[in-house]
C-alpha cells in the first residue's frame, strides 16, 4: 500500500512538471486566452445581483507605447532587466523594512516576472504552497520566455479595475484611446494604480495617485528598454 502510494505520488509530481513545462512552452507562442483571476473575479464581484464581466483585448508589445513599458518598470520592478525573475536584493530590503515596521505595514518584493507568473498560472493568496509555485513558474518563464515575452504577457493580463484586464482595455476604458497612443502622463497614471487597481481609478486620480504618477513619470524617463525593440513580436508574429 505504501509502495503504491509512493509510486502514484511520483507519477503525479512528474505529470505536474511535464504539464507545467508544456503549458509554459505553449504560452511562449500562444497568447493566454484566460487567466485564473479572470475566472475567479466574476464569482467574487457580485454587485446588485449582477456578475462583473471581463473586458480584455490582446495587443502585441509593438502596439503598446514604450512610455507604458517604462512606467510599469519604473513603478513595479526597476531591476526588471537585471534579475533572473526573483530580485533577492529587493527581498532582503523588504524583510528589513517589515522588521522595522513590526507588522504595522507589510512590504513586498514581487517582480514583474513574479506577478506575471502568478496572474497567468496561479491564484491569489499568501500561503507557502502558492508562493513556492510562484517562484517555480517565475524561473520557468524567465528561462523559456525571456524578458520581452514576459513584459508582453504581463501588460495584457494584469488587472486594471473590476473586470478590466490588460493595457488595451484599460487605455480604452479610462482614456478612450488605444495603448499605442498613451502619453507619458497617462501611462504613469495607469502604472500608479497597479498596487490597488480595484480602488484607484487612473481616469479620476486622487491626489495621492497624482503624486505617485508624477514620481513614476520622472523615474520612467531614465528607464531603458533593454532587449525590447520594435519589429517582430515576442510570440513570433510579424507586425
Amino acid at each position: 500500500m505504501i509502495r503504491r502510494l509512493f509510486k502514484w505520488t511520483i507519477r503525479l509530481i512528474a505529470f505536474f512538471f511535464l504539464a507545467s513545462i508544456a503549458l509554459v512552452l505553449i504560452y511562449r507562442v500562444v497568447d493566454p486566452p484566460v487567466t485564473p483571476l479572470m475566472l475567479i473575479r466574476p464569482m467574487e464581484g457580485v454587485t446588485g445581483g449582477d456578475l462583473v464581466g471581463v473586458s480584455k483585448r490582446w495587443v502585441s508589445i509593438d502596439d503598446i507605447n514604450p512610455a507604458m513599458m517604462r512606467s510599469v518598470i519604473a513603478a513595479e520592478d526597476g531591476r526588471f532587466f537585471s534579475h533572473n525573475g526573483v530580485d533577492w536584493k529587493a527581498v532582503e530590503r523588504a524583510q528589513q523594512r517589515n522588521e522595522r515596521s513590526h507588522g504595522k505595514k507589510l512590504f513586498g518584493a514581487s517582480t514583474i516576472t513574479m506577478q506575471c507568473a502568478r496572474n497567468v498560472f496561479l491564484w491569489q493568496g499568501r500561503n507557502y504552497i502558492r508562493k513556492a509555485l510562484e517562484v517555480y513558474f517565475t524561473y520557468l518563464i524567465e528561462f523559456l520566455w525571456g524578458k520581452k515575452r514576459i513584459l508582453e504577457v504581463y501588460l495584457n493580463v494584469i488587472e486594471w479595475g473590476d473586470g478590466v484586464y490588460g493595457v488595451e482595455a484599460a487605455s480604452q476604458k479610462y482614456f478612450g484611446i488605444p495603448a499605442s497612443q498613451l502619453n507619458p502622463h497617462q501611462a504613469a497614471l495607469l502604472a500608479a494604480v497597479l498596487p490597488n487597481p480595484r480602488v484607484w481609478n487612473p481616469g479620476q486620480p486622487t491626489p495621492y495617485v497624482n503624486r505617485r504618477a508624477s514620481m513614476i513619470q520622472k523615474r520612467a524617463g531614465g528607464v531603458g528598454l533593454g532587449p525590447i525593440r520594435p519589429g517582430k513580436s515576442s510570440s513570433g508574429r510579424q507586425q
